[in-house]
């Protein structure tokens, strides 16, 4: 299975749900925002949400100094 994340394939050996691939990445704390195949989800709803095989991921943080 694999998932677009910011335009880079991310290969997953398993299905999972967006909390734990953010984990995985080393995305922590409350600084990003992400879209799932266009679409804002809610911080509340990333255990809840299941990615799919071929789904598009972008994160976005914010850049200190400008």
């Amino acid at each position: 299975m694999q998932v677009v994340v910011n335009g880079q394939v991310e290969k997953l050996e398993r299905p999972t749900d967006l909390s734990s691939l953010l984990q995985r990445l080393g995305y922590r704390g409350e600084a990003f925002a992400v879209a799932l195949n266009g679409d804002f989800v809610p911080r509340a709803d990333y255990g809840e949400t299941r990615l799919n095989d071929g789904d598009a991921l972008d994160i976005v943080a914010p850049v200190v100094g400008g």
